[in-house]
């Protein structure tokens, strides 16, 4: 099959467009809600889902132009830290490194404050230097609504003229005695994404009941983030 996509994006965003398919920003969620056995199954939860054989078909699917990817966690305003810088993703050998540190990531001191338009703005910054990339994402995963700084309305005004795309994975609470207030609260936090917080014409919210559910949901969420992007036909994928 020919990579028809490929050429066309090619030809109308210029030769540079070529070395990048897609920027992906990543922030996490680590303000007060979310405690240390959370914040674990959300770092290896995620350092999973970029290592399952379906995720990393889809990474490179066309290493001509790798995806780049960020990772950075945030709290209140001006609490964000980047975890992983921006790496341009050609081999399994750079998703294991990056799981790898993921995996020993230890966590710090945070803010218990949940800034999500803090954390938009910061992500839609680091964003801003890869304009040559045929696509820029910002998804935000988080177990909570805005409660201090910038409203999420504010900056999703603000960033409206920036092309960028931003998506939600929601967290809903972990304890099952809650019943069915698990699925009202999940319910309420995913509609509250979908209002405040995600941008532009493919932006969806994908929905984790739990943080023991993180890691599946991250995997969902990755293959429809990308997989609109890829550009070849190859077979299954086997890690080696």
């Amino acid at each position: 099959m020919i990579r028809l996509l490929s050429i066309i994006l090619t030809l109308a965003s210029g030769s540079a467009a070529a070395e990048c398919r897609q920027a992906l920003a990543l922030g996490l969620d680590v303000s007060g809600s979310v405690d240390s056995r959370e914040y674990r199954l959300q770092l290896d939860g995620l350092a999973a889902a970029l290592q399952r054989p379906e995720v990393v078909q889809i990474i490179l699917s066309d290493t001509s132009a790798p995806m780049r990817l960020a990772i950075f966690e945030w709290s209140e305003p001006g609490h964000q830290r980047l975890l992983l810088d921006w790496t341009a993703i050609r081999s399994v050998s750079d998703l294991r490194k990056i799981a790898a540190l993921l995996n020993r990531t230890k966590r710090s001191a945070a803010p218990r404050g949940t800034a999500v338009g803090s954390a938009m703005l910061f992500g839609a910054d680091l964003l801003s230097d890869h304009t040559e990339c045929w696509k820029r994402t910002l998804d935000l995963s988080g177990d909570g609504k805005h409660n201090l700084g910038t409203h999420p309305r504010e900056a999703k005004t603000a960033l409206l003229p920036t092309a960028i795309t931003i998506n939600g994975l929601v967290i809903g609470a972990d304890d099952p005695s809650h019943g069915d207030k698990r699925y009202v609260q999940v319910g309420e936090l995913s509609a509250y994404y979908n209002a405040w917080v995600i941008l532009g014409p493919d932006a969806f919210v994908e929905v984790a009941l739990g943080f023991d559910a993180y890691e599946d949901a991250m995997t969902r969420k990755l293959i429809r983030e990308l997989e609109g992007l890829i550009l070849s036909d190859a077979g299954p994928f086997v890690l080696p």
